[in-house]
């Protein structure tokens, strides 16, 4: 066989490399053949399967026992249903091993070495699109690793702290899994954020009326109030309101160095279909 036809087969079927291969070689290099057999198989089920939309699933993490450092991953399913079955969960499993061996953040190659033909096996098994959508990993270089994942494997999160120990990074990781701040501290926050916000702050300040200089404070008090709620430093803590997250590290003579926030399905566009309105096409076509 070439190249040539491993790469047609490919775009024609939309499976891996070596799935191609093994199906072209067994079909004498004719790719008509290979197809045949493929639809055949549990590799062009899946296939078909992965143009379907995977926006539930779970998040994992795990972290070293002594806190140098952890992973967090993310693997999707169709339903919430699928993702409490056993063999799902297993899966996940084999990801999250894999990633804290190797410590690999690429999915592509997080997936090589039997894990993607693990993952078409599932999809065939189950009968819903599984996808791995991604991998983070927290380096502690003199400090401390610590995650938490709630109850409901939905959101999970990795906190780097430069001195402190595994429990406080914990009790943080716990903070920003339910408070989701979008930053460490507020020098963090992109300038184009922050620009954005003080156009809208300027906007509803001038309907005021009210004169320039105090517009000004306006706008600087409400800027200042935004960084506050969006900073993890700046936060009442969680499960101590009267005391704020930068505090409580400090106490303890530690630092936020950083922390991945992972909550299932963010950012991914669920198609909305109207069912009646789907039927009735169907049926007047």
């Amino acid at each position: 066989m070439s190249a040539s036809q491993v790469k047609e087969l490919r775009e024609r079927t939309g499976l891996g490399l070596l799935e191609c291969k093994k199906a072209l070689s067994a079909a004498n290099g004719d790719i008509d053949a290979a197809i045949e057999e493929l639809r055949k198989s549990s590799g062009m089920k899946a296939a078909k399967k992965a143009g379907r939309t995977a926006a539930d699933g779970i998040v994992s993490a795990r972290v070293a026992d002594d806190g140098s450092y952890g992973v967090l991953v993310e693997v999707n399913s169709e339903t919430d249903f699928v993702a409490r079955d056993d063999s799902f969960l297993a899966f996940v499993a084999q990801v999250v091993d894999r990633a804290f061996e190797t410590r690999e953040t690429d999915v592509a190659a997080l997936m090589a070495d039997g894990l993607e033909q693990a993952r078409e096996a599932l999809v065939q098994k189950i009968g819903e699109n599984i996808g791995v959508r991604r991998v983070a990993l927290t380096n502690a270089d003199d400090g401390v690793v610590g995650a938490y994942v709630h109850g409901n494997n939905r959101i999970a999160v990795l906190v780097e702290l430069q001195s402190g120990d595994q429990d406080l990074a914990r009790d943080v990781a716990m903070h920003v899994a339910a408070v989701n701040p979008q930053v460490v501290n507020p020098s963090d926050m992109p300038a184009e954020l922050v620009e954005k916000e003080k156009e809208i702050y300027t906007a509803q300040a001038l309907e005021s009326g009210k004169p320039p200089e105090i517009v000004e404070k306006m706008i600087g008090g409400r800027i200042k109030k935004f960084l506050a709620e969006n900073s993890l430093v700046d936060q009442a803590f969680v499960k101590d309101p009267d005391t704020t997250v930068g505090k409580l590290v400090s106490g303890a003579g530690a630092t936020v160095k950083s922390f991945s926030r992972f909550e299932v399905g963010e950012g991914i566009e669920v198609e909305t279909v109207d069912f009646a309105a789907e039927v009735a096409a169907q049926l007047n076509s």
